[in-house]
């Protein structure tokens, strides 16, 4: 029964008979219009809050929650300011640290580079109407694209290799699970310590398939949805464990 009481009020919403920010029926009115038990209807909201559908106040009720910010998963199509501009929201990006760190083993795979290579490590947490949507850490190679500064970073970082290193995006490979928000994306996305997240591993290459960009992104579950372009999608399944989180499956 919280199951299908769930998918009536998610219906609802979705119609719009409940707007963002509009209050829905209390648990009391619940309980009488689908004839169950508190706890049942009480699941029903703990889930829907979950998932960012509704937003509960202490001694005010539940409300609708925001619409979650939509993005195209893929980078190559609209800049994010765009896109959340159309949506009416103010988009910022904060960068937390730029970094040249020595290629990895694995970056030396990922972005075809050799061993201890200088790469650039660019930290940045996306923001829509100042709430945190987006923790990345991107790794670009120094000889693609030399000295990247933080004004750069903190505009779309495609269109500042396109115009300032004549470097062209022309291709991305998407990885894409999910997951849950350990310490340091807690702390950056602002949310519970093994809230769900969607995690995107991104390749990115330019028109002669050289690898430029490899980036890692975390987005908040109960903020985020995405339109599906004409990209590779490569989903991947991983185990949710709140009580054992092994997050090896980043490294």
């Amino acid at each position: 029964m919280h199951a299908y009481i769930k998918e009536e009020l998610l219906n609802q919403i979705k119609a719009n008979k409940y707007k963002p920010g509009d209050k829905i029926p209390t648990e009391l009115e619940l309980c009488k219009d689908f004839n169950v038990s508190r706890t049942t209807v009480r699941t029903a909201l703990n889930q829907l809050t979950l998932e960012g559908y509704l937003v509960r106040h202490q001694g005010r009720g539940t409300f609708v929650a925001d619409q979650k910010l939509k993005q195209t998963l893929t980078q190559t199509v609209k800049r994010y300011s765009d896109q959340v501009a159309i949506q009416g929201k103010e988009a910022k990006i904060f960068v937390l640290s730029i970094t040249v760190i020595p290629a990895n083993e694995y970056l030396s795979q990922q972005l075809e580079v050799a061993h201890n290579d200088p790469i650039q490590c660019i930290e940045r947490i996306r923001k829509a109407n100042d709430e945190p949507t987006q923790y990345e850490i991107a790794y670009i190679p120094w000889n693609v694209a030399p000295g990247i500064t933080e004004t750069q970073a903190a505009s779309s970082l495609y269109a500042s290799l396109k115009n300032d290193f004549q470097v062209h995006v022309a291709k991305t490979i998407e990885h894409i699970e999910i997951t849950l928000a350990d310490e340091i994306c807690s702390k950056h996305l602002d949310c519970e310590l093994h809230a769900p997240c969607f995690y995107i591993e991104t390749l990115a290459e330019n028109e002669n398939q050289e690898k430029v960009e490899y980036s890692r992104a975390y987005f908040r579950g109960d903020k985020t949805n995405f339109v599906l372009s004409e990209i590779i999608l490569v989903l991947r399944t991983i185990r949710l464990d709140s009580k054992s989180y092994d997050a090896s499956h980043r490294s």
